[in-house]
């Protein structure tokens, strides 16, 4: 799976989860929580989500790394290696 089709898919896990997104254009640059207004439980939803399509774990510990879209990106790719 490439870079991109982990961001469409993971862009449109966000919408899903939190359709208040929706009319935004997520970037690898997004801040999740300034740029978009997620709070940390929408984020708790959405990462569940990304684990649970990927088939990966993130280390709960690493979620607070987490600050862009394409950090979350880099984390599920770098797990599907």
């Amino acid at each position: 799976m490439t870079r991109q089709e982990i961001m469409e898919k993971t862009v449109s896990i966000v919408h899903d989860c939190v359709p208040e997104t929706e009319d935004q254009r997520l970037e690898e640059d997004t801040v999740i929580n300034t740029d978009t207004a997620i709070d940390s439980m929408g984020f708790t939803l959405i990462i569940c989500r990304l684990e649970a399509t990927f088939g990966v774990k993130i280390p709960d510990r690493q979620w607070q790394k987490l600050y862009t879209l394409g950090d979350v990106v880099s984390a599920i790719e770098k797990r599907l290696k």
